[in-house]
């Protein structure tokens, strides 16, 4: 299993309110959580670290060998559910904190499935065979404009309200969560080319098109820091092609 993550804070941000931790499991399985916060100069920082915090301590504790699909749906579940009522609270005893909140895209990877949760509008794109396909679904006004046929997936691209997200952690005392899980057979899979779980923040989906990340992340595959150096790339071209946001990007080689 290779995992490798990295967050930068782009070229026109005055802090980085992004968070993320990885980690791997037993039989060559691998967790990941990524949140891109909001709410003011301290808010967002907090409340997606507080996040990040509340989830991996979670998995952590919580997670156990031959641990069913529906069992880490649960666990995940619960840790999120956990670390909105600890964003909600803080929001509410502490007067300058209110409004923060953070979105969150987390994976657990295990026995061949991939089990992804998320709030908000990070992402989470599968990566096979030199295919990409995203994954989660945003949250966000935009993506309920395409959903009624309002505007293309393209219009989208560039509405000037695609960063406003409809739901996230910490803004209200309950969440809803999204699941999503994908198998994966090393029988099947081509041998030469690895099967990737690419989480991120807009920060880099909005600075990357797919085109780009499947170049990025299929370059010198063969390397043992094969991740290290595709997340370096990856955070890099988000700079290179305007950095207007904090950029994480987390990778998981899932064969």
């Amino acid at each position: 299993m290779y995992i490798s993550g990295k967050t930068d804070i782009g070229l026109h941000r005055a802090n980085n309110q992004d968070s993320f931790a990885v980690g791997e499991l037993p039989s060559g399985g691998a967790w990941a959580v990524v949140c891109d916060g909001m709410g003011g100069h301290a808010g967002g920082h907090i409340a997606s670290k507080l996040a990040v915090d509340c989830i991996s301590e979670r998995i952590r504790t919580g997670f156990y060998e031959s641990m069913s699909v529906s069992s880490i749906k649960n666990m995940l579940e619960s840790a999120i559910v956990f670390a909105n009522y600890e964003i909600f609270e803080k929001a509410e005893k502490y007067r300058e904190l209110r409004g923060m909140g953070t979105t969150v895209v987390a994976a657990v990877y295990y026995a061949g499935v991939a089990v992804v949760a998320s709030v908000g509008d990070s992402r989470c794109y599968s990566i096979d065979g030199r295919e990409i396909k995203q994954i989660t679904k945003d949250h966000s006004f935009v993506q309920q404009l395409v959903d009624s046929g309002d505007i293309t997936p393209e219009m989208a691209m560039k509405h000037p309200m695609k960063n406003i997200i409809t739901r996230a952690l910490g803004i209200e005392d309950d969440v809803q969560v999204d699941f999503f899980d994908l198998s994966y057979d090393p029988d099947t899979s081509d041998s030469n080319d690895r099967n990737f779980l690419l989480l991120c923040t807009d920060g880099l989906s909005n600075c990357v098109s797919d085109e780009e990340m499947i170049a990025c992340l299929y370059d010198n595959n063969n390397s043992e820091s094969v991740t290290d150096e595709q997340v370096e790339k990856l955070v890099a071209l988000a700079n290179q092609n305007g950095g207007s946001d904090n950029i994480t990007a987390v990778i998981l080689a899932v064969n």
